[in-house]
């Protein structure tokens, strides 16, 4: 378990990072990810720290912060796997809620079928919800779920999840060259989070290390494609590529090859 930050802003303001799973358990075992391949597959949900031990935790390190003159906008529950695979978010998120900071939640989305997990979210001040394909060959290609996963289920658990949640909510989907970046997939998915109405619609890209060496992030080209597909159906689209944010405005060419972002990425 670890507490850590102040992160520097990318998606949030300054925030406090919980990370309360361990490293080798998921639910998926994405192409891209940062931390490595899935040791250890699994969607049961289980008790990995105390509580208790969590919040004294984040507590000492928010009177460190204050001590230190230092700001804190958001907690935010963001460990190396899925989040709510441990069985506690909703106590913890209780037991930290007095401190008065908001509460975010980043998750692969692959539980939210568990009405358990849909309700304790709805605890959460601003939820993410990762979205990388709704076409099922693509998403068993990308994110490599759990056998016993079925992506109709998934989908219908974020749906459910929009329907009741009042915070902020936030979609993230991670582009592959070759994999979930072709026009119909693009589509497809920009249409399923057009009715989703989510509050924030990121595109990312691969910017670290990856699971697997085949990744590599789209082209410039495949970008702007990504980004006109996605802004008619979606408000607040916006492009991670992880030096910079391109958003409220068409993502002409011109404009990454001046920064040169994804040329650098792909070096």
């Amino acid at each position: 378990m670890n507490v850590f930050g102040p992160i520097p802003p990318r998606r949030l303001d300054r925030s406090l990072g919980v990370n309360k799973i361990p490293s080798e358990i998921c639910s998926y075992s994405c192409v891209y990810c940062q931390v490595g391949l899935t040791e250890s597959m699994s969607i049961e949900r289980k008790k990995y720290f105390s509580p208790e031990v969590i919040v004294d935790e984040v507590k000492r390190r928010v009177n460190q912060l204050k001590n230190d003159n230092k700001q804190i906008d958001y907690i935010s529950f963001v460990p190396d796997r899925e989040p709510t695979l441990d069985i506690n978010p909703g106590k913890i998120i209780g037991l930290i809620k007095p401190l008065e900071i908001k509460i975010v939640v980043i998750t692969n989305s692959s539980p939210l079928w568990d009405k358990e997990v849909k309700d304790e979210l709805m605890l959460a001040d601003w939820v993410s919800l990762k979205i990388d394909s709704v076409d099922e060959k693509i998403w068993h290609r990308l994110n490599r779920s759990y056998g016993k996963l079925d992506l109709q289920k998934v989908l219908g658990g974020v749906n459910l999840f929009r329907n009741s949640f009042r915070g902020k909510l936030v979609t993230e989907t991670m582009l592959v060259n070759e994999l979930n970046n072709n026009k119909e997939s693009l589509t497809n998915t920009a249409e399923f989070k057009g009715k989703l109405n989510p509050d924030k619609v990121y595109i990312l890209v691969p910017t670290r290390p990856t699971a697997e060496k085949f990744v590599e992030p789209p082209s410039e080209k495949n970008l702007n494609m990504a980004y006109q597909i996605f802004s008619p159906n979606v408000n607040g689209v916006e492009i991670l590529t992880g030096k910079i944010i391109l958003a409220a405005h068409p993502m002409y060419l011109a404009a990454v090859n001046s920064i040169n972002s994804i040329s650098n990425l792909r070096k």
